[in-house]
C-alpha cells in the first residue's frame, strides 16, 4: 500500500510556519500585543516539555521527539494509507509539531514559546505547540467517529 502524501505535506507546513515564526520572534524578541487583549508575542525558552514540565530535559526530550517524528513515519509509510481521514491528519499535525519542537531542542537547547494568552493564566506556546493540540482532537474527533 502506497501511503497518501496529505500527512507529509501537513507536516511539512505545519514545520515550516513554525520555524520562520520562531525565527522572526528570535529576530523581534520584544513584546508586543498580537491580538490586544487575547494574545500578546513573549518570547521564552522553554528547555522543559509542555507547561515546562521536565525542566532541563532538552536532551533526552530531543531524542523523544526524534523517536516520535521517526515511529511516526514508520506508521505513515507501512500503514497510513489504511487510516481513516482523521488519523492520518492527527498524524501529520503530530509529526510537525514534534519536529517543529525537536529542531528547537536540537539546535538551540530549548523550545522557542511566544504566544501567551492574555484573559487566562497560560504558559506560553508556539505553533508546534497548536499543531500537537489539534492532532489530539483529530484523534478525539476520529475515536468519537468510530464509536458511533
Amino acid at each position: 500500500m502506497r501511503p497518501t502524501p496529505g500527512p507529509l505535506l501537513l507536516a511539512a507546513a505545519v514545520v515550516l510556519i513554525d520555524q520562520l515564526s520562531k525565527a522572526w520572534v528570535l529576530r523581534h524578541p520584544q513584546p508586543r500585543p498580537l491580538l490586544p487583549g487575547l494574545l500578546d508575542l513573549q518570547l521564552v525558552h522553554n528547555d522543559g516539555a509542555a507547561f515546562s514540565l521536565f525542566g532541563q530535559g532538552a536532551l533526552w526530550l530531543g531524542w523523544i521527539s526524534l523517536a516520535v517524528s521517526v515511529g511516526l513515519l514508520v506508521a505513515l509509510i507501512g500503514f497510513g494509507a489504511g487510516w481513516g481521514p482523521w488519523q492520518r491528519q492527527a498524524a501529520g499535525w503530530l509529526l510537525g509539531g514534534t519536529l517543529g519542537n525537536g529542531l528547537d531542542r536540537w539546535r538551540l537547547g530549548a523550545v522557542t514559546d511566544f504566544l501567551a494568552l492574555r484573559p487566562i493564566a497560560f504558559p506560553v506556546f508556539n505553533v508546534a505547540d497548536v499543531a500537537i493540540n489539534v492532532a489530539v482532537v483529530c484523534l478525539l474527533i476520529h475515536t468519537w467517529r468510530e464509536r458511533r
